[in-house]
């Protein structure tokens, strides 16, 4: 088609050239200056015409799918090229495998951040494969929720529920599906929240899904507030400054004037506004009531207080005061993702994004309770492998979580914290001693004893778990068995069996490095016949983005 309406274009431009040339020929005597004009004339045309060609192709091919030539077929021209941002995301690499007579133990903190399932769905929903460095398995497993039984204590705030199952991508190993599930405080439980919006409304906020997005958030929030709440808002941008002194959520109108009449304008100040609604929150401090500041940013910090150690550190010597710092993304294009990732762990808070206004309805009403009501600190998880049973392991996601052994029982080393509700899901994949396809070659001098690796009952491991009830300095441990065959209600299996889903796509996404031949259609099916009861539409979301990964990835070739 386009070699068609190229041919259309350079014939008419011949055509007035043509033209031209009988005009002149009927004409007495031009002059060479006259002659000289209508051949300027004439190149003049043309290339504006090639020009006008060129415009209409470059819009076609960004409506269309244009096709080439290739011998005797036409095959797909390669996709748009994807957009060029500036989001930064650390970069890690895949955990890899590791033998248990070598390393029994595995220790990490707990993660229940969902940035990066809402980065990856965003871009998804763009059209191209997300960005490898923004691909963090545990967020995107931990989007969910998979229905674990609950505890029944808020002094005893988690229960786990471990299940041992074949692993759909890699035959001959085992998943072990390790979830934890906290404690969901009832209404009467809750205590009041103090809350500092601490919001960017620089001039990259001005877009849709930014600053007027962010109104529409903290909107929805105020709905599931209680009147004896409190709200204020600072603002940064080429300045700093207090739009409005905390007030309690009875008097939401007040609230709502303050929040639409903010504009987005000016560079970004963030250190000078983060310095301020600490200030705020101290003077407004409730030792009965959830301190918490919440940052909405579309990007870095880069006017003020902006070294991201002088952040990093400024945040945790002030998390010691009991003010919790959560971070909202918001837009893309300069969101410093590894910057908003370590103020949220080193401010006791969690990190999120938020792309559009129902995901602003999951975190800030659905899940509200437990992004305010924090039930436990600095949870860690350890997991020690039986060299009798288990030849080999790796864990799936939390790289960048990773803790030594010696920190687990170390009070002072700062972990994950969890609210009201929250679950964390971790998985692992094990090959068993006496199977074929282990990974790594057999030890020669530090082999496992093999006799227990087909027991059936057989221990495969030992799962604790540590963590401080809010306000405490002293953590609790709690401990249990993984065993190989323990009894799973099918309720349960449907749940594991769509985290697994889940988790295989993320490492598609990732790298695929240990899925095999398992492959995007396998996910969909897994996700689909396991999708349950999907009160609010998340599981319906994730099979399409499978179903969009694959259009991306076939797209790309």
């Amino acid at each position: 088609m386009e070699q068609k309406m190229t041919k259309t274009r350079v014939g008419r431009s011949a055509l007035v050239v043509a033209m031209a040339v009988a005009l002149v020929n009927c004409t007495s005597g031009p002059s060479e200056q006259e002659l000289a004009a209508e051949r300027q004339a004439s190149k003049a045309a043309e290339k504006a015409e090639q020009m006008k060609v060129k415009r209409e192709r470059h819009v076609a091919a960004e409506m269309v799918m244009p096709l080439m030539a290739t011998g005797s077929h036409m095959a797909p021209m390669p996709a748009p090229a994807q957009p060029q941002y500036q989001d930064g995301f650390e970069q890690f690499d895949t955990n890899p495998v590791k033998r248990v007579t070598d390393e029994p133990v595995s220790t990490f903190s707990a993660d229940v951040d969902t940035t990066s399932y809402s980065f990856v769905r965003k871009q998804l929903n763009r059209g191209y494969l997300p960005e490898k460095s923004a691909v963090r398995l545990e967020e995107i497993v931990n989007y969910f929720d998979y229905n674990y039984p609950l505890p029944t204590s808020a002094s005893r705030p988690f229960l786990p529920t471990i299940v041992v199952h074949d692993s759909p991508w890699a035959e001959h190993r085992k998943l072990v599906h390790i979830g934890i599930q906290g404690y969901e405080l009832e209404p009467n439980e809750q205590p009041d929240s103090n809350l500092v919006f601490l919001l960017d409304v620089s001039g990259s906020m001005n877009a849709p899904d930014k600053l007027p997005l962010v109104r529409q958030s903290i909107k929805l929030l105020l709905k599931t507030l209680k009147p004896t709440d409190t709200i204020a808002i600072v603002v940064y941008a080429g300045a700093a400054g207090t739009v409005l002194e905390p007030t309690k959520v009875a008097d939401s109108t007040k609230i709502i004037a303050a929040l639409d009449k903010l504009k987005a304008g000016g560079s970004t100040a963030g250190g000078e506004g983060l310095q301020l609604a600490y200030r705020l929150a101290e003077s407004n401090f409730n030792e009965q009531a959830v301190n918490r500041i919440m940052l909405a940013t579309d990007g870095d910090f880069n006017v003020g207080l902006s070294d991201p150690e002088q952040l990093t550190d400024f945040v945790e010597r002030k998390r010691q005061s009991g003010i919790y710092l959560s971070v909202i993304g918001f837009g893309r294009g300069n969101y410093k993702d590894a910057l908003m990732q370590s103020l949220a762990q080193n401010g006791n808070g969690i990190a999120a994004y938020i792309d559009t206004l129902a995901e602003a309805q999951k975190l800030f009403v659905e899940e509200a309770t437990s992004s305010l009501f924090p039930i436990a600190t600095d949870l860690k998880i350890q997991v020690e492998f039986n060299p009798a049973v288990v030849n080999e392991y790796r864990l799936l996601g939390y790289e960048t979580r990773a803790l030594q052994e010696e920190d687990f029982n170390n009070d002072k080393v700062d972990a994950g914290d969890i609210g009201s509700g929250h679950a964390v899901t971790a998985i692992y994949e094990v090959t068993l001693n006496g199977q074929p396809g282990s990974y790594l070659d057999e030890s020669r001098y530090t082999s496992g004893d093999s006799s227990g690796a087909n027991d059936a009952l057989a221990e495969l491991g030992y799962l604790k778990i540590r963590y401080k009830l809010p306000g405490e300095d002293t953590s609790q441990l709690l401990e249990q068995p993984i065993m190989s065959a323990a009894e799973v209600s099918p309720a349960i299996m449907q749940e594991v069996n769509f985290a697994t889903a889940v988790a295989g796509f993320a490492q598609l996404m990732k790298d695929g490095k240990y899925t095999g031949q398992w492959s995007l259609d396998d996910a969909f099916n897994l996700a689909l016949a396991n999708k349950g009861e999907d009160y609010y539409g998340y599981r319906g979301e994730f099979t399409q983005l499978i179903r969009q990964a694959k259009v991306a990835e076939e797209a790309e070739f």
